[in-house]
């Protein structure tokens, strides 16, 4: 018998986040808000914690150090966040939220706010947060294959 990947999780999450993300954009675009879902969740984590370092980042928005450079990259160029090298260690670079970004990432969070609402819409509370920890679950079982 074949195995039926469609009734496991992964693609399932994997569709979800391609969905979301086209969303986003959609949305954003719709506003000329000159965002993707991932930089816009850089900004936010940025506004959260505060300037950081580079690797911090990396650790914080879950990516790997490659992309997000490039990440950060293309934000930058957009005068978005800036690079500044450490005062105590020149090798690190922090990274912060300009003005113009802490304004765009105001302007995206209500459309970002809504179109959650709109996910999540028909779902219980206790079903999404069964939900959260299943996921919770399965990236966990995920870490302990990657240590």
């Amino acid at each position: 018998m074949l195995f039926n990947f469609d009734v496991t999780l992964l693609p399932w999450v994997g569709k979800i986040s391609k969905d979301f993300s086209f969303l986003v954009s959609q949305r954003f675009a719709m506003a000329s808000i000159d965002l993707t879902a991932h930089q816009w969740l850089l900004l936010k984590k940025l506004d959260e914690f505060g300037e950081q370092p580079q690797q911090n980042l990396a650790f914080i928005t879950d990516r790997d150090k490659t992309s997000l450079t490039r990440l950060i990259h293309k934000v930058e160029r957009k005068k978005l966040v800036k690079r500044v090298p450490s005062k105590e260690d020149r090798r690190v670079n922090n990274v912060h939220i300009t003005p113009a970004g802490l304004e765009l990432l105001k302007k995206a969070l209500p459309i970002m706010q809504e179109l959650i609402r709109e996910m999540e819409s028909g779902i219980a509370p206790e079903e999404l947060k069964e939900t959260i920890k299943t996921l919770k679950k399965v990236r966990y079982n995920l870490e302990k294959l990657t240590n």
